[in-house]
């Protein structure tokens, strides 16, 4: 104890805040019992070798922690890159990134958040189902090669037309960047976190599946209930209303700008 110093105390900390921030984003993705897991494993491993010094034993765990560093890496792939995303997103490295960034051109604008509300709005009454992302800082341009590219200007009619039920499109995801429809009837990643409601349906897990993956901005509308539902930060918010919805999208607005 008397080699214990200030030094020792940043270190516990940062380690505390760092695993406290990796089981955030694992929970979220529903691999948080393997966390759990292998969080057990290491304290064991630490009791073994280190504490009761037990040779054999502690001989046949080094051989696991040897390779369990490859075998994570497989393992949490997926948590790793929202970990790096969720690192990337925090202010001060945005700061720092934008410094060697240039300004978007297009950014969302008021008749655009009228189009999207006006179309959110007759699509739910008409119990039309759909998914429209909403591409912030993190570019979506993987996402948008699943789908068909389009390039148009956002109005109301199109989307209503490419959601319609008899349209090839309308079962894929949308994706708007600024002040264009980028592309239609893209491939989301689904969510599989086991905590979701059951009520939701793939529609739900596609949004919070990129929700969680990047920090793009998803609007479902439910084609059983007629809803309209928001995900962001790989958080939900279901039910909403059209005002609630424009709130949303002037704060996303606002958000980019900054």
């Amino acid at each position: 104890m008397d080699n214990f110093t200030w030094k020792d105390i940043v270190d516990i900390l940062l380690v505390a805040t760092v695993m406290y921030q990796v089981y955030r984003v694992v929970s979220k993705s529903g691999t948080g019992v393997i966390f759990n897991g292998v969080l057990a494993f290491i304290i064991i491993w630490i009791l073994v070798s280190q504490v009761f010094e037990m040779r054999l034993m502690g001989a046949i765990l080094d051989k696991f922690v040897n390779i369990g560093l490859f075998v994570l890496i497989i393992i949490f792939q997926d948590d790793i890159r929202r970990f790096l995303i969720s690192l990337g997103s925090n202010r001060t490295f945005r700061f720092f990134s934008r410094l060697f960034r240039s300004k978007d051109k297009g950014e969302l604008n008021d008749s655009v958040v009228t189009s999207l509300v006006l179309a959110c709005m007759n699509l739910a009454k008409t119990y039309t189902g759909a998914l429209i992302v909403i591409e912030q800082e993190i570019k979506l341009g993987n996402f948008e090669e699943t789908g068909e590219m389009i390039e148009a200007d956002i109005s109301t009619r199109l989307i209503e037309n490419i959601f319609f039920k008899n349209s090839p499109l309308h079962d894929g995801a949308m994706i708007i960047a600024g002040n264009k429809i980028k592309a239609a009837g893209c491939i989301l990643p689904v969510s599989q976190n086991q905590d979701i409601p059951k009520a939701f349906g793939l529609r739900h897990r596609a949004a919070l599946g990129l929700s969680q993956e990047t920090d793009a901005k998803v609007i479902v509308i439910s084609e059983e209930r007629g809803k309209i539902s928001f995900a962001s930060e790989g958080k939900i918010e279901a039910n909403i209303t059209p005002e609630r919805l424009q709130e949303l999208l002037i704060g996303t607005m606002r958000k980019k700008k900054r």
